[in-house]
């Protein structure tokens, strides 16, 4: 196998959803395995909200001379902002965002709705798993930015509150 195609084999493991992957071909053994950790940092209070994703991919390439590789963990990041008067609360995970538990109870929060830190105001879907995301502020909800049973995205803004 030569250099290119080994970079190509490398990333298109890398770009896919696998978490290993293994091939032999003419005496050189490849394995390739991929170690996902999400940290969540959630902060009560009003200066800025990091969540912090952080990735690791290994490398291992095994033929008689045993050689190693290793690619360095990618660092994604997403802000929550809060000024003065108004916050935003975004989304915490890519997933399937629903504004009511259930198809037929009533939303969580509509504009106007008076919020507390801690009350429900969606929920995410990710992987069968139903993750409710809760107001950092006391507020009123000014805009809700998305749909019921949209996709959203990692980091995507979600509701604008303005502060009590």
């Amino acid at each position: 196998m030569d250099f290119k195609s080994l970079q190509q084999l490398i990333k298109a493991v890398s770009e896919s959803n696998l978490t290993s992957f293994e091939v032999e071909q003419d005496g050189l053994k490849i394995k390739m395995k991929k170690e996902i950790e999400v940290v969540n940092i959630v902060e009560k209070n009003s200066s800025p909200i990091m969540h912090e994703t952080t990735v690791d991919t290994q490398l291992e390439l095994e033929n008689n001379s045993k050689n190693t590789m290793r690619k360095l963990p990618e660092r994604v990041e997403a802000e929550a902002y809060c000024s003065e008067d108004l916050c935003t609360i975004n989304s915490p995970i890519v997933g399937t965002f629903y504004s009511s538990p259930s198809p037929d109870s009533k939303v969580f929060v509509e504009v106007g709705s008076k919020v507390k830190r801690g009350d429900v105001l969606c929920v995410i879907e990710a992987m069968k798993l139903m993750n409710e995301i809760e107001s950092d502020v006391d507020g009123i909800i000014t805009e809700i930015l998305v749909q019921n049973e949209d996709m959203v995205e990692y980091g995507q803004c979600l509701f604008k509150i303005k502060k009590d």
